[in-house]
């Protein structure tokens, strides 16, 4: 029988088939305009629901999976470096799919597409909502009706974001590892400074670990560190879930090959629930990372942003579902963060440019 174990390898989950996802902490875009790709600020800490399960709601005991700290109005992308083999990942926000805006599948689907293709998906910024461009995940409150899940459904049942990995088939896996096998290409390592690099000085240092890293501020303490308070009886916590805000440039590329090369059976699947920083607190006794540096002064600084154009892939056309998904702003007041544009020279061109099993549940 197939192993479906999904572990967490530092704040990497690792789901089988080789499939690598991280939770990257970013700059919040303004909703109006597209705009470049934000940098990464560091990784979100990522919690088994298990590892504390005498406090958590019921609800996440039987969803099982793991956690997050999320601000309100935080945003975040997701980084699929380090998957190791093709896969077909499916990304949830509230049981509705980020890739078609239709309702959570036990399979991969086309007419629409209902997933992204893994490796040559290396990010996932936002839902699915125009021609070569995607809204920014943010972080919200359910029950105003702003989460994706709401606006798409009706209902706010969920919060959350759900993955399921989905491998190549036997005969197709052997023929990609033969043909793997042949070539005998080492991977390209990742361009210098590239999206999602860890920032200088106070807004990550790359000596605190690369591609991505916590700012050193952030460094969680180990699953299981003395809480602040003593141990309370498991509570109904501030459920959150993903809105959209801002527009940016970047595709999510159509799937090149025949849906049958793909498994009809998902090789292991994560439900994330996301956390208010007190929650997190009171849940694992450490403090949630601190809020992301202010946008305009990391664009003063003259710190990068990113573009990624990939010539040999096809974007995947938005659904009426996904394009019809209001920004969080419409619900939750202007964004009165400052914003200062980067200037052109701050556009960094990549690519083709000019530990222990996660229990899953019932959801």
């Amino acid at each position: 029988m197939a192993d479906t174990t999904v572990r967490i390898d530092g704040n990497t989950l690792r789901l089988p088939g080789g499939v690598a996802v991280r939770f990257i902490r970013t700059l919040r875009l303004p909703e109006t305009g597209t705009h470049p790709l934000p940098p990464g600020l560091g990784e979100f800490p990522v919690r088994r629901v298990a590892d504390y399960a005498d406090r958590v709601p019921e609800a996440w005991r039987a969803r099982g999976g793991v956690m997050l700290p999320v601000y309100l109005r935080e945003a975040m992308w997701l980084s699929f470096a380090g998957t190791s083999e093709p896969a077909a990942l499916q990304v949830g926000v509230g049981k509705v799919c980020a890739v078609s805006g239709r309702p959570w599948s036990d399979r991969p689907a086309r007419d629409p597409q209902n997933y992204v293709v893994l490796p040559r998906q290396p990010w996932l910024d936002g839902i699915n909502s125009g021609t070569g461009t995607v809204r920014q995940f943010v972080a919200v409150p359910l029950g105003l009706g702003a989460t994706v899940e709401g606006q798409v459904t009706g209902e706010e049942v969920w919060g959350g974001v759900q993955l399921q990995s989905f491998p190549l088939n036997d005969r197709e896996l052997a023929r990609w590892r033969e043909e793997e096998r042949r070539r005998q290409v080492p991977p390209a390592p990742a361009p210098p400074g590239g999206y999602g690099a860890a920032m200088p000085a106070a807004f990550g240092s790359p000596a605190a670990g690369g591609y991505g890293a916590a700012m050193p501020m952030a460094a969680p303490p180990a699953p299981g560190a003395a809480p602040a308070a003593p141990a309370s009886a498991p509570r109904a916590a501030a459920a959150m879930g993903l809105g959209v805000g801002g527009s940016m440039r970047q595709e999510v590329y159509q799937d090149d090959r025949p849906l049958s090369h793909w498994s009809e059976q998902p090789a292991g699947r994560v439900f994330v629930h996301l956390v208010t920083p007190p929650e997190w607190r009171r849940i694992t006794g450490e403090a949630a990372p601190p809020s992301p540096v202010d946008r305009a002064a990391y664009t003063r600084a003259g710190l990068p942003w990113f573009d990624y154009y990939d010539e040999e892939a096809a974007d995947l056309a938005p659904t009426d579902a996904l394009q019809s998904v209001k920004p969080v702003g419409d619900w939750l007041g202007d964004d009165h963060e400052p914003w200062q544009p980067p200037t052109p020279g701050q556009t960094q061109h990549l690519k083709d440019a000019p530990g222990k099993p996660v229990e899953d549940g019932d959801w």
